[in-house]
């Protein structure tokens, strides 16, 4: 039973305990950070470009033909001068004007500030940060400072 665990316990404490030679070092490191303001130099609106199709009713006065194919035939035209002659009406006034009428789809593009570009200065030095909103005159700022620590020695 003896020679059994002997492997055991061998494996166990290699785990437990690090390298030989080998420094193992936490440090936490307490963050040095405090809060200023900064100089806003330019704002740049950043624009999303949304294009939308709506349909529309375009119409032609009577006299004149459709520019579209999709207008009325031209027996269609002739039915409806022959009826305009006989005095039938389409439910419009005698004394005005009949107007041809098509449903036309038209584009139209929006455009929305989505972020902006913002260059600042903070003592001295320029910075450019993209913000959800515009600032302002002025932007508060997160100034944090961190040693470097180089881990070799040997540079």
């Amino acid at each position: 039973m003896k020679s059994s665990l002997a492997p055991l316990a061998l494996l166990l404490a290699a785990a437990a305990f690090p390298a030989w030679g080998q420094e193992t070092r936490t440090v936490i490191q307490a963050e040095n950070v405090r809060f200023a303001y900064a100089q806003v130099l330019q704002v740049t609106p950043v624009y999303q470009t949304l294009t939308a199709t709506a349909v529309e009713q375009e119409c032609d006065p009577a006299g004149e033909p459709a520019a579209d194919a999709d207008g009325p035939s031209r027996l269609q035209r002739v039915v409806g001068r022959v009826r305009d002659a006989l005095g039938g009406s389409d439910g419009g006034d005698a004394g005005e004007p009949r107007v041809d009428c098509r449903t036309v789809p038209v584009q139209r593009e929006f455009r929305r500030p989505i972020a902006y570009d913002v260059d600042y200065d903070y003592k001295g030095l320029k910075f450019r940060s993209r913000l959800p909103d515009d600032p302002g005159n002025r932007l508060r700022i997160r100034v944090g400072v961190t040693p470097v620590v180089v881990g070799d020695h040997s540079e």
